[in-house]
């Protein structure tokens, strides 16, 4: 693996949300004060992927996002690079792109906008692969894709590739149960990332995440979580896992999750708007939103 033991692909890896100026550009700005405070609130590095909106940009905006997540984050923590695409080509060309401009690993979501089978599936996640040094992650991404990836499909690539060239973020229902198959199937072997937001996190855990990559607005209530279950104070996490869950339970879409985590990042002073790249499937009406700000109350003072 190219990282060294200060910077471990591990612990808690929050994607990032994309900051917009009022003209829908990039605000590169309260990006690097976006990233800034992740680190002083603990993570231990940060992902760019689905709710930074990547798929709402061009190839050229994906590239300058890459290029500045990098820039404002290697020095303290890792970069996780998201670079699915809808061609295998495409997704090679991110992936190159993420490893020249510095990122610690790649991570890759098979094509959205058609099913393919397995066979497909595997040649277009061992081109991403062949193409570039550095880790990548097999991420399952059901919910936006509609269609579970195959465990033995996973297992076949950890095998060819080993654990420190592939590793993985299953989100196949039913999570927990779909977590202990993988790590059965690969003898305990692969490196897993829990990707429910924290919503299945204390459970996941327990089956043997080294990871989890939730999102940014909640990253004050992730770290100290982590922190409980790794010292093993299961009355903390307990109480600090309630709230994140209900919290979570609300966010049923991807529009979803973006209209609740940039609220959160505005209320906590981190972004100057709400601003989501339409068309959007999802708005927050008041009541949702004080049901919102009740819930992160109650995580915020069960993680002090």
């Amino acid at each position: 693996m190219t990282n060294s033991p200060k910077h471990q692909l591990a612990g808690v890896l929050p994607v990032f949300q994309t900051p917009w100026l009022d003209d829908e550009t990039l605000d590169l700005e309260t990006l690097e004060r976006e990233i800034a405070w992740l680190y002083d609130c603990g993570a231990h590095g940060i992902v760019m992927a689905m709710v930074s909106e990547t798929l709402r940009l061009d190839s050229e905006e994906r590239e300058q996002l890459a290029a500045a997540a990098c820039r404002f984050g290697k020095e303290r923590g890792v970069v996780v690079i998201s670079v699915g695409a809808e061609s295998s080509k495409t997704a090679e060309r991110y992936a190159r792109h993420a490893e020249t401009v510095g990122a610690d690993a790649v991570m890759a979501i098979p094509p959205v906008s058609i099913g393919i089978g397995e066979s497909e599936l595997l040649a277009y996640s061992t081109r991403i692969i062949q193409a570039i040094r550095i880790p990548v992650i097999v991420q399952d991404a059901s919910g936006y894709v509609g269609k579970p990836m195959p465990i033995t499909m996973q297992a076949k690539l950890l095998e060819e590739f080993g654990p420190e060239r592939v590793q993985h973020k299953p989100e196949a229902s039913p999570i927990g149960p779909k977590l202990s198959e993988l790590r059965d199937a690969t003898q305990g072997r692969a490196r897993v990332f829990e990707g429910t937001g924290g919503i299945a996190l204390v459970d996941s855990f327990k089956r043997g995440v080294v990871g989890t990559m939730p999102g940014a607005d909640l990253i004050r209530g992730l770290v100290p979580l982590w922190n409980a279950l790794k010292s093993g104070d299961a009355g903390k996490a307990d109480r600090i896992h309630g709230p994140l869950a209900a919290l979570i339970s609300m966010q049923t879409s991807l529009d979803c999750f973006l209209a609740v985590e940039k609220h959160l990042l505005v209320r906590q002073g981190i972004f100057k708007n709400t601003l989501v790249r339409g068309p959007v499937g999802f708005r927050l009406d008041d009541e949702t939103k004080g049901e919102v700000d009740r819930q992160f109350d109650r995580m915020i003072a069960a993680a002090q």
